[in-house]
């Protein structure tokens, strides 16, 4: 079930910092790629095992006085609509401005959980200054700094309570979501899976009206399409489309299995492809890319190698994912990307026995042992799988603070290519023997 956090408020209280502070704090588990831009405002963060995404709405504002308040308005409209919590963020040092009160107007007649975090309470004199915040009359007031990060763990703890758990009964068929940027044909795709055999679909009662789950059964393939595309009400919010369109997609792709990216082939790999793609792979989600509109481009024989080559350069490290050219309006191979899909869910549940595991690996890894640090030698006596919803594996070592990250990378591609993981995340981890 996805879970949503949005840090709401006006300029310059903190939204960033506490958001960093988030989401950083998972640095040590998920290292930042290389190559992808720092200007996500959206990313993943963790409380007491439980795995959730934060959206600094601040990065989503166009900076001019007269559409300022009304941008900031209409994205707390959005993240009510969004967001499972909202952390509606104040500066204890000013005191309740005018656009405060407005945002907590806006946010009273919500029915969402609203937690008000007063920021840069940076020492016990203003924990004093807390108090008048109550005038907002969204209930308790949590003091915190962005800075040191005190407070924020208090916070956390009433935060996770209400989170959403998944529905048991909907999660024994695998889900599969199709994102990509407007105009890529996701809507197409979809039409063109279900035909016009309606009967074949049953949209299940009680979904959420921001994605419909179409239950899939034909051709021996079963599973639940989670559809996404076009399925905005119109609201007074004038479109904040950026913002729209990045909640929307972190939403869909928190509950899916397998992620099913549809890329423009005239337009290429844009940023925010590659930023989606690398969202994926954190929350350890199967991916398929698909190409779409391929019919389109003027091609000889070397053209698809190329511009598979292309792709795969720009999501390396994690390029080990199939890469399918479709033309939806002309139907070419799409039925080859449910069984893409199929096949990355496949890979996704595949638990390798560990006396296999130690068999092909330890050779592997007595021919080319890591190499040795200050003179000290790494040695691995044993592998084995851990349980999870990916795969994710522990190897067994006298010194698991030597191994590096090449040799980690060394240690990966060689499990995908004795075990065929293809078009998902592995997760390594180096255990003390």
């Amino acid at each position: 079930m996805s879970n949503i956090v949005a840090i709401v408020g006006r300029p310059n209280v903190g939204k960033s910092t506490l958001y960093n502070r988030l989401t950083e704090s998972r640095k040590a588990i998920v290292d930042d790629y290389s190559g992808v831009t720092r200007d996500r405002h959206y990313g993943v963060a963790e409380w007491i095992g439980k795995t959730f995404t934060v959206i600094d709405t601040g990065g989503y504002v166009a900076h001019s006085e007269d559409v300022f308040e009304a941008a900031i308005r209409e994205q707390v409209l959005i993240a009510i609509e969004e967001a499972t919590v909202i952390l509606f963020m104040v500066d204890v040092t000013t005191g309740p401005t005018d656009l405060d009160d407005s945002i907590a107007d806006i946010l009273r007649r919500s029915n969402k959980p609203v937690f008000v975090v007063a920021n840069k309470v940076d020492n016990n004199q203003l924990v004093n200054e807390l108090a008048i915040f109550y005038s907002f009359g969204l209930g308790d007031i949590y003091g915190i700094s962005s800075m040191t990060g005190s407070g924020t763990g208090e916070l956390l703890d009433e935060v996770v309570k209400h989170f959403k758990e998944a529905d048991p009964e909907e999660s024994k068929l695998p889900k599969y979501t199709i994102v990509g940027r407007p105009n890529v044909g996701k809507s197409s795709l979809i039409n063109a899976l279900i035909g016009t055999d309606r009967n074949i679909v049953t949209p299940i009662a009680g979904t959420t009206r921001d994605s419909i789950h179409i239950h899939y059964n034909q051709f021996g393939h079963e599973f639940m399409l989670i559809d996404t595309a076009g399925l905005r009400k119109k609201t007074k919010v004038k479109e904040n489309i950026e913002f729209y369109s990045v909640m929307r997609t972190i939403k869909a792709l928190e509950e899916a299995d397998v992620v099913i990216l549809m890329v423009d082939a005239v337009e290429g790999l844009e940023s925010q492809d590659i930023n989606i793609f690398h969202l994926a792979e954190k929350n350890k989600k199967g991916v398929v890319i698909l190409v779409n509109k391929w019919d389109l481009i003027e091609k000889n024989h070397k053209t698809s190698k190329a511009f598979e080559d292309t792709i795969r350069d720009k999501i390396a490290p994690f390029s080990d994912v199939p890469i399918i050219f479709t033309s939806v309006v002309e139907k070419q191979r799409i039925f080859k990307a449910v069984e893409a899909a199929s096949k990355v869910y496949e890979n996704k549940l595949k638990k390798i026995p560990t006396s296999k595991l130690n068999d092909v690996m330890l050779p592997i890894i007595e021919s080319y042992p890591p190499p040795s640090l200050k003179g000290k030698y790494v040695k691995i006596k044993y592998i084995t799988q851990i349980n999870g919803s990916s795969p994710m594996f522990a190897f067994f070592c006298n010194l698991p603070q030597y191994v590096k990250e090449p040799y980690k990378r060394f240690l990966e591609n060689k499990l995908r290519e004795h075990f065929d993981f293809n078009g998902v995340p592995i997760q390594i981890y180096f255990r003390q023997k």
